[in-house]
This record gives structure tokens, C-alpha cells and sequence, in this order.
């Protein structure tokens, strides 16, 4: 969505909330902000965004914020042919913003079900999370630092939070977002330690006795269990209670991602990873997720082209840097090597490794050993050259006790130790099975999986069907509704006492079409025979669609085209006597 300019935090975070609204929505496929935002401000055919996309629609639209009052406009644009088949303006006072959220988001919802297909849409996708504007405001502009992931962004963020809260004391996603804010700036290093730590603590117990229902209450103990503690089995109860509340939840999908790195279940990763790029396509930190999993699945080459294309969208990525880094020793690509750590960190232990790996040196320079003897005590370090080249020499035994001592402190740097190349050596060591057991199995998981495919059941039985099939039938016959140019998929229900959700599962289970093709095929049929009548002769074309049901003369003539596959003045012609 375009925005205000002197209102950009306001416009930005209103938008990601109707984006986080309608990932909610099982089975619907919603391109996260990072990618969304992509093409924000920018000139770029319709056609091309949606490839990028991978999406068959796109919601354009603006927000503009003035005093007391929010005027908002959408639409939603078929890429193929850049059909605008939906738009509405909304002009609301700013105090009733959470109830155009979800009025639009609904709306959206409801219009892309009608022409793609059945999908559940909850009664409402967002609720009023304060009852201040002033205080959800400050929540936005903290969100607009936050996103920066900068300790000066950080620090901005918590700020904003905190101005948020003294406005309203009951303001939870406040709360958890600081959470969020001092746990990265205390494990990054932002804010000494404990202190973060203990801010971090002291606001997940406000927000917990505020609202534990939101996916933030979870997720905030999934670092904990996940990261500090590598308690496999209580992160994963924690990642699916997320995706229980959000199946389509970023971060519970990333963290699930990343705790079957962990365990070495590959086979699961790989669907949460290429559905974390369907949702995220132009997020770098995704294509550096999947090239992590090719790489330790020991595909090399596909793990440098992802991980090259991660750079792309990022060149700032650091640990990307280093997976690259890390694939060319792998592949023996010596020069390409040589050119790409060219002013980089860490040159020395780059160049060590590498010929460790290819040239069969076995020893390493006490300097460098007398190096690390000090940097191990940095607790940031993002990865262990020190380990690895160890592990390549003949000083296997000293990185086998340098990894069981960083193993016994949990430092998330190796928590993928079983699965990283580097470590194979270590493997033959006695005690190396030994080391961390994760409490959470194979069976844990599939067992789990089975659980919740016995639990989902179809919205209408097939004797449901057949009935409510038959009374859909008469009714459009005998009362001929498709006619009011205005019926939706709510005046349907109400006729046949159903709700929105059972009616679109039974026209898409009963004919195999959504809702408004369902609607169009009847409208189709009646203009065709009225546009044959001699005594409407002095009609137009668009007259008679109009007189049809039909509502607009663009989906009339895309419609048309899409069945009889000629243009409705073609058809005309060819069919006049």
C-alpha cells in the first residue's frame, strides 16, 4: 500500500496489521511485510510484482491520516490482466481503527474467497488490543525502530513501548513487544546481559497476565526453551501452540524451521523452509535458511546458489558471508574463495581452514591458538573458527573439549554441532554421542502430526451436500438472485440458514467453481438469452450485462472471454440472425 508521507509509521504498521489479519486465514496465501513492503513507493508493472510474488492477486491501496479521522482505499488487482475485480474506500474516525482493520481485512478476505476458492475466515481476524489511539500510535512508531534491528533502533523501539504502556497500563502486545526488544539487544549484545534479561523478564510477566491468548505468549518462551536451554521438546510444544493460534505465524514457522535443522530432520525442514520463501520470497534470511539445510545436507553447490541469491537481497547478511565462505572451501573453488574474503574478517582463520580441508595441512600456528584463547571468551562470536579448524587438525582432542565446554554453556553458535561438515572428525571421538540428547524424537513429531490430521474434519458431510445442493439449485432458479447485481456470499447463507464459511465450502465441494464463477455462470446464461431477444435490440451490450446482474463491465468482458473465449461483441455478431 502507498502511504502519507508525515504519517509513514502510522501507514506502515496499519498495513502490516490487516497483513497479519489475514495470514491468520488457513489455507490463504499472504505475502509477508518484508517482501510486500519490497515494492513500496515504486513504479513497477503489476505483472512483474506478481512473479516476484509468486501471487495471482495483488492489494493496492493508500492510507491517509488527518486529526481525528482515517480514510483508507483498497483494492485487489488480478496480476494476469490487471483486472481491479474489488474496491472500496473507508472513511472512519481515527477511535474506531481496530474496527476498520478488521472490516477491511474481512473484506478482502471474503472477496478473494469468491473468486479463487473455499477457504475458513474466522468471525473476526483483529480485536481491539487497547482501548487508547494515542497509546496504539506510540505502539506503531516503536514497531517502525523496531524493525530497523539496530541497537539505536532497539533502544528507540523500547522507548516508544514504554510511552505506549504509561498510556494504557493493559496494553499486552506493548509488553510483549519489549520482550521481544531487550531479549535480541540482551542476546546480541545491545544491553549488558543481565540487564536486558531482567527487563525482558519483568514485561513477559505483565503481558502474561494480561493476554495469554495472543501468539507472542508462546513464542516469548520459545527462545528461552529453544536457544538458552536447547529443551527441544518444550520449544516445539511452544512453536505449535504459535502456529495452533497463527498457522502462517513467521516467526513460529522459522523457529520450527530451525529446530528440525537442530535435530537433523531435514525432510521436515524443507516444507516449513520453502513455505517460509512462498510467504517471504524476497526475505534474505529465509534463502540463507535454506541454503543452511542444503549445506549440511552436504549439497554444496545448491547451498552457494542460495545462498548467493540470499546476498543479493542483503550483502549485509553476515552469517550468510560466512556460509558462502564455508560452501567454497567445500567445493575447492580456490580463487572464487580468494576474491570473496578479500577485506573480510577473520582472513587468517579463512585461509587456514581452507587448506585444512582441500590441501591436507594438519597444523595450526600457536599465535593463532594464543588468538583464540582470547576471543573464545566472547560470547557473540557468531561462528566457531576456532572449533572448526581445530577439529581439521591434529588437534582434534582440544576442539572436541573446546565443543563440550560451549555445548555445557548451550551457546546457540553450535547448537547444530551433529550436523555441521566441519565437526565430522570430532564424530569417531569417544564421548561425542554422548554429548547434549535432545529430549524430543522422531516419533514425538509424527505422532503429533497424526493427532491433527484425525482432528480435521470436512465442513459439510456428503448427505449435507447432496441436500443443501439441491435447495442452492431452486433457489437460484425459482428467485433468480443472481440478478441483484449487489448479492454476496451473505445473503446466500442467510436464505439457506447457513453461515459464509459452509456456503462457500459447499459450491466449491458441489460445482468445483468459487463463488462469484458460481454467480457469473448464471448471469452469463441469462444475458445470452436476453441479448438474443429481438425486443432488446435497442439495448447496448453493457445494457444488457448490466440487466444481467452483472456489476462491472470489466469483469463482464473478462468473464465472458474466459468461457465462450470470444469477446461479447464477437459472440454477438457471430450469433445475430
Amino acid at each position: 500500500m502507498s502511504n502519507d508521507i508525515d504519517n509513514e509509521y502510522f501507514c506502515d504498521g496499519i498495513t502490516e496489521e490487516i497483513i497479519n489479519a489475514l495470514t491468520k486465514i488457513d489455507k490463504l496465501k499472504v505475502i509477508a511485510r518484508t517482501s510486500s513492503f519490497a515494492f513500496k513507493g515504486k513504479d513497477i508493472d503489476i505483472r512483474k510484482i506478481g512473479g516476484q510474488l509468486g501471487v495471482s492477486t495483488i492489494l493496492e491501496g493508500s492510507i491517509k491520516k488527518s486529526q481525528e479521522r482515517v480514510r483508507i482505499t483498497a483494492q485487489l488487482i488480478d496480476v494476469e490482466d490487471g483486472t481491479h475485480y474489488w474496491s472500496k474506500k473507508f472513511d472512519r474516525q481515527l477511535k474506531d481503527i481496530f474496527d476498520l482493520e478488521d472490516e477491511i481485512s474481512l473484506a478482502i478476505a471474503e472477496e478473494v474467497r469468491n473468486n479463487f476458492g473455499h477457504f475458513e475466515i474466522q468471525e473476526h481476524l483483529i480485536e481491539q488490543s487497547t482501548s487508547s489511539v494515542d497509546a496504539y500510535q506510540m505502539y506503531l512508531k516503536g514497531r517502525s525502530f523496531q524493525l530497523k534491528w539496530t541497537p539505536e533502533g532497539l533502544n528507540q523501539a523500547i522507548h516508544y513501548y514504554n510511552q505506549a504502556i504509561a498510556l494504557d497500563k493493559n496494553y499486552a502486545k506493548a509488553y510483549y513487544a519489549n520482550l521481544q526488544c531487550y531479549g535480541l539487544s540482551a542476546m546480541w549484545g545491545y544491553i549488558p546481559y543481565e540487564e536486558a534479561m531482567e527487563s525482558a523478564i519483568n514485561n513477559l510477566l505483565m503481558a502474561k497476565e494480561l493476554d495469554s491468548s495472543l501468539p507472542e505468549y508462546p513464542l516469548s518462551y520459545v527462545g528461552k526453551f529453544f536457544w538458552e536451554e536447547w529443551d527441544f521438546k518444550n520449544a516445539y510444544i511452544h512453536i505449535k501452540k504459535v502456529l495452533a493460534i497463527n498457522p502462517n505465524h513467521i516467526d513460529g514457522l522459522e523457529a520450527l524451521t530451525e529446530l528440525f535443522i537442530a535435530l537433523g530432520f531435514f525432510d521436515m525442514a524443507l516444507p516449513y523452509a520453502n513455505k517460509l520463501l512462498e510467504v517471504d520470497p524476497l526475505s534474505a534470511n529465509n534463502h540463507y535458511t535454506l541454503a543452511h539445510i542444503h549445506y549440511f545436507q552436504g549439497l554444496f553447490d545448491k547451498a552457494l546458489e542460495n545462498v548467493d541469491y540470499a546476498l543479493t537481497l542483503n550483502p549485509e547478511l553476515e552469517l550468510a558471508h560466512h556460509l558462502k565462505c564455508f560452501c567454497l572451501i567445500w567445493l575447492n573453488k580456490k580463487q572464487q574463495f580468494q576474491e570473496f574474503i578479500n577485506n573480510t574478517s577473520l582472513i587468517e582463520e579463512k585461509n587456514l581452514l581452507f587448506r585444512l580441508v582441500n590441501e591436507k595441512h594438519s597444523d595450526v600456528p600457536r599465535q593463532i591458538i594464543e588468538k583464540w584463547s582470547r576471543l573464545s571468551k566472547d560470547k557473540t562470536m557468531l561462528v566457531p573458527y576456532d572449533v572448526f579448524i581445530l577439529a581439521n587438525s591434529h588437534h582434534t582432542a582440544t576442539a572436541f573439549s573446546l565443543l563440550k565446554e560451549m555445548i555445557d554453556q548451550r551457546r546457540g553458535q553450535i547448537i547444530n554441532y551433529r550436523q555441521e561438515p566441519f565437526l565430522k572428525p570430532l564424530h569417531k571421538i569417544n564421548g561425542f554421542t554422548e554429548l547434549h540428547r535432545s529430549n524430543l524424537s522422531f516419533n514425538d513429531i509424527t505422532s503429533t502430526k497424526k493427532d491433527e490430521e484425525k482432528a480435521t474434519a470436512n465442513v459439510l458431510d456428503k448427505d449435507q451436500i447432496k441436500t443443501l445442493k439441491g435447495k442452492l439449485l431452486s433457489y437460484f432458479k425459482e428467485e433468480e438472485p443472481f440478478l441483484n447485481p449487489q448479492l454476496n456470499l451473505n445473503v446466500v447463507a442467510q436464505v439457506l440458514e447457513l453461515n459464509n464459511n459452509k456456503i462457500s465450502f459447499l459450491i466449491n465441494q458441489a460445482f468445483d467453481v468459487n463463488f462469484n464463477d458460481f454467480v457469473n455462470s448464471y448471469r452469463l446464461k441469462h444475458f445470452k438469452l436476453i441479448a438474443l431477444d429481438a425486443n432488446n435490440s435497442h439495448l447496448t451490450i453493457l445494457g444488457l450485462a448490466y440487466d444481467s446482474g452483472f456489476n462491472s463491465k470489466t469483469v463482464f468482458n473478462t468473464y465472458f472471454k474466459k468461457i465462450e473465449g470470444v469477446t461479447p461483441r464477437a459472440w454477438m455478431k457471430a450469433n445475430s440472425l
